[in-house]
């Protein structure tokens, strides 16, 4: 994975940007360069439908409005941030609604949690592979990274009984956006 911090439209052909996920702030803007080809993402709004169908569960408008403002978001968005989505095309659409949804697409193994970083919330993505993240401390962007950690086991003697299931390191720092706009 690559980050790198840009402005202007000249730049954004220059760097083929078109392979990079582009998050804005003001004229700025942080292209993070991710070769997205064999990681697992949600899989489609058809293939979400057809896998709810096979298990039993309704598909509605209101779901299907959901899987579509999930629909290649590598965003992190928190539930709040998909209900103000999905209300602004479908205004009754109930925040009960979305976090049954979540809940089942987490059940599906379709979305994963990433717990509560800040104020905002549990966070859900769309990338089910074993990953970590980067999260800046000002702006709340969350980033992936794609990269193992070699070593990274907790010896039996102090899992205090636990069965690990799986791993998250997440870097806590400043973005590059926001480390200009305070000046360094």
């Amino acid at each position: 994975m690559s980050v790198v911090c840009y402005k202007g439209e000249e730049e954004t052909r220059r760097l083929g940007l078109d392979k990079f996920t582009v998050l804005s702030y003001n004229d700025y803007k942080l292209g993070i360069l991710t070769d997205r080809g064999d990681i697992p993402m949600l899989p489609s709004v058809e293939a979400l439908v057809e896998q709810f169908r096979r298990e039993g569960r309704k598909i509605t408008p209101q779901r299907r409005a959901i899987f579509e403002a999930l629909d290649r978001d590598d965003s992190h968005p928190t539930a709040e941030e998909i209900y103000q989505r999905v209300r602004s095309v479908m205004p009754d659409i109930s925040r009960t609604t979305v976090y049954n949804t979540l809940h089942d697409l987490v059940a599906v193994g379709a979305l994963m949690e990433v717990e509560d970083l800040s104020e905002g919330g549990t966070r859900y993505d769309t990338n089910t592979s074993q990953h970590h993240h980067l999260f800046c401390l000002d702006c709340h962007t969350l980033v992936d990274i794609d990269r193992d950690f070699q070593g990274l086991e907790l010896p039996p003697g102090e899992t205090a009984g636990y069965q690990i299931v799986r791993r998250q390191v997440t870097f806590y720092g400043h973005c590059p956006i926001c480390q200009e706009n305070q000046g360094g």
